[in-house]
């Protein structure tokens, strides 16, 4: 049993209608409807100055946006876990934002807790404009009804550090601190993430370089863990094209100290876009865009009927990496409103470490 059947009625009809999506009809325009026409929205362009804490904050001139954080976490005992908080906005319509239950922002939260045995998540929905979720940026305020990710004390905009964050479901929870010393990072071309030929773009920010500590439950058992943390930031109005169907997307710690962020947009016939960026360990980001950069499933694995590509070869011979990387569990499946796989991972080979893996549209 997960928390996403603990969701009422209305809550679950609700916020699928107020999301502005048919299933099939969004299947047909990008995973989850990310390639629907963004007439009328904000369109995002090169050369964006961006400005904190502000930025921290939504964009409701943009279609859609997404606060987003994964964790990989050990016990004392050394003990692998995983951990996902994220926020979802979505417009439904653009113009000027109007007041009460007629706000045309919904917000979606996923959350979720993952050990080498199990998969624990859980969803929920919201209106804007009734204080149900949002976010706020001074204090920083991130929330869908009792899910947290709050700024302490001390709080620096340039890091968006330290933060509280909290989740819980009906069989899990997590409670974590988050602390950070060095400025966050603009993916992309500074922050400018390109999705296709055809002008699909997001602005895109990360803060690779968390350091977790706090507890989780599954079931009734606590366990106090500490980790890393890996937090994007991105918004856009048409973050796919229609013809895209999915995307591959890894977060990766190698143990040398630097990040790296890597995906792979699908398309439905068959060709792909290759695009990430390399993270040196002061923070300095260089984007990677190369024909010899791969990444090739390696094995494939069941996960709700479907068969999912849960083990990778990633190749970027300009910085000497050729790893494959291994699931803590092959069926960390997130059985949400538009489903999808996400769980952590670890990797060995050129270098070794710990991160995470998102797939859509399978």
């Amino acid at each position: 049993m997960n928390a996403s059947s603990k969701l009422s009625r209305r809550a679950f009809a609700g916020g699928l209608a107020l999301l502005g999506f048919d299933r099939a009809v969004a299947c047909a325009q990008g995973f989850a409807g990310l390639g629907e026409s963004a007439e009328g929205f904000a369109a995002v362009v090169p050369g964006r100055a961006f400005t904190f804490p502000a930025d921290h904050g939504p964009h409701p001139e943009f279609r859609i946006e997404w606060w987003y954080v994964t964790a990989n976490l050990k016990d004392s005992t050394g003990s692998a876990y995983g951990a996902q908080w994220t926020l979802f906005r979505q417009a439904t319509r653009p113009g000027a934002q109007q007041p009460g239950w007629a706000n045309q922002q919904v917000w979606m939260g996923h959350a979720a807790v993952t050990s080498a045995d199990t998969h624990r998540y859980g969803e929920a929905f919201a209106r804007g404009g009734v204080g149900q979720a949002g976010v706020e940026t001074k204090p920083f305020h991130a929330w869908i009804d009792a899910w947290d990710m709050r700024g302490l004390d001390g709080l620096s905009d340039a890091m968006l550090a330290p933060l509280d964050l909290k989740a819980a479901g009906a069989d899990f929870s997590h409670a974590l601190r988050l602390d950070a010393d060095r400025p966050l990072v603009l993916q992309g071309d500074a922050g400018y993430s390109r999705k296709s030929e055809r002008g699909q773009a997001s602005y895109y920010y990360s803060q690779p370089f968390f350091k977790a500590n706090g507890r989780l439950t599954i079931g009734d058992k606590p366990v106090e863990v500490t980790g890393l943390a890996w937090m994007d930031r991105e918004w856009s109005s048409q973050p796919l094209a229609a013809d895209q169907t999915g995307w591959d997307w890894f977060s990766l710690h190698l143990n040398s100290g630097d990040k790296l962020m890597l995906y792979r947009l699908r398309q439905q016939d068959g060709r792909s876009d290759l695009m990430g960026n390399w993270i040196a360990p002061d923070g300095r980001s260089v984007e990677i865009a190369s024909a010899d950069n791969s990444i090739t499933p390696m094995a494939m694995t069941e996960a709700a009927g479907r068969k999912v590509p849960t083990a990778w070869r990633v190749v970027i011979p300009a910085r000497g990496l050729a790893i494959e990387t291994t699931p803590l569990n092959a069926k960390s499946w997130m059985g949400t409103s538009f489903p999808y796989w996400e769980g952590p991972i670890s990797f060995a080979g050129s270098h070794a470490g710990l991160g995470y893996l998102e797939m859509t549209g399978y």
